[in-house]
């Protein structure tokens, strides 16, 4: 009896699994890279809006607290604005770095076959 059921199984799953190895029709395959071609547009696009926000709720967090610590202490101001710039451009290269990626999956969109 569990013989019958393994022979049965593997024979349905041969069935059904062989058209999966079929080769694409031109259309189908055209079709399939114009889809992914609009999702990584519609994902580039989303990801340069959030590193965007973010970067700038960052950088805004930085030079309110900058200044807060100056308002403290004045004495401190050239370390507290060397410790500033180099914090903003830390944040400010991640979201180039985000457009960077977000630039290649508009213009050379890697994703589609060719």
């Amino acid at each position: 009896m569990k013989k019958t059921f393994l022979t049965v199984g593997l024979l349905l799953a041969a069935g059904f699994v062989t058209p999966a190895f079929a080769q694409e029709t031109a259309a189908a395959a055209q079709s399939t890279a114009s889809t992914v071609a609009q999702w990584s547009i519609i994902t580039a696009g989303f990801a340069l809006a959030i590193a965007a926000a973010f970067g700038a709720l960052g950088q805004g967090k930085a030079v309110s607290s900058a200044v807060e610590g100056i308002a403290r202490n004045p004495g401190a101001a050239a370390d507290i604005r060397g410790s500033l710039i180099l914090g903003l451009v830390l944040i400010e290269s991640l979201v180039i770095y985000a457009l960077l990626v977000s630039l290649i999956l508009f213009f050379a969109n890697p994703f589609v076959p060719k």
